[in-house]
């Protein structure tokens, strides 16, 4: 299979600070990413959970948290059963996001691997677009 990276990135004009507890904090996340409401502890190791509901349909996306350096990285896996392909390790995307700060603003790079197709690629980085829009504008109305 064809691993492609869908990336997607935005500056924000906030505090890292801010722009961090936006990205670990349940409430918030549900401000701009979808509606999803997320569980999870933010330790390496642990589990993370997304339930909500897509385009009509309800789900429960699961995966771990991998890397977590306050204010610099979060990184972990996502398998959505909604893809209709079996829970397997080669199914899971890694999700990479880097924080940027400089100059009172906070450049935000995502990442996110095991797109198989270019159009998959296409949409997650449409998506992923739309999700750091939404911080931007969630995360720059809070400071």
């Amino acid at each position: 299979m064809d691993n492609r990276v869908a990336k997607a990135d935005v500056t924000i004009k906030a505090p890292v600070e801010k722009v961090w507890e936006a990205l670990v904090t349940p409430a918030i996340i549900k401000s701009y990413m979808f509606g999803t409401d997320v569980q999870s502890e933010w330790k390496a190791g642990s589990p993370i959970v997304w339930q909500g509901e897509y385009q009509g349909k309800k789900y429960e996306d699961h995966g771990r948290i991998l890397e977590v350096v306050p204010q610099h990285k979060l990184r972990y896996s996502h398998f959505s059963p909604l893809s209709g392909l079996p829970d397997t390790p080669e199914n899971y995307h890694q999700v990479t996001i880097d924080l940027a700060g400089e100059d009172g603003s906070v450049k935000v790079a995502l990442a996110q691997d095991q797109n198989h197709s270019a159009q998959a690629q296409a949409e997650s980085e449409k998506n992923w677009n739309v999700m750091l829009a939404g911080l931007k504008k969630t995360v720059e109305a809070a400071s």
